[in-house]
């Protein structure tokens, strides 16, 4: 009877510890976003509003047009280079969705404010 709970315990402490996101209640937020040949992923993240946000890029793909992030609406446009972690880092203010993009407008993901 205890393998079972011991499996089951494992399996809930090694997915904890693979979320793209961490934080802790009101501190600051980081997500992990990749860019392949799939655009980015995950395509879309989920954070708190009014706490800083740290979306810590790396592209993956030199076969993309996707080599910059831009975020209209925080004014941000980030260079992505090849096989490098970028660090960009806003506030969001309010609840809802906030689209990210490639320079281009073809790949795009979704932050979701909550």
């Amino acid at each position: 009877m205890r393998t079972p709970f011991l499996l089951a315990l494992s399996a809930v402490v090694l997915l904890a510890g693979c979320a793209s996101k961490s934080s802790t209640p009101g501190g600051p937020q980081r997500v992990s976003i990749q860019v392949t040949d799939k655009g980015f992923v995950p395509a879309v993240v989920e954070v708190q509003a009014g706490s800083p946000v740290t979306l810590v890029v790396k592209r993956t793909e030199s076969r993309t047009c996707a080599t910059e992030l831009v975020l209209k609406e925080h004014g941000i446009n980030q260079p992505l280079p090849l096989n490098e972690e970028v660090e960009v880092t806003f506030t969001p203010t309010q609840s809802g969705d906030l689209v990210y993009a490639c320079a281009m407008d073809m790949y795009r993901g979704t932050i979701r404010v909550k």
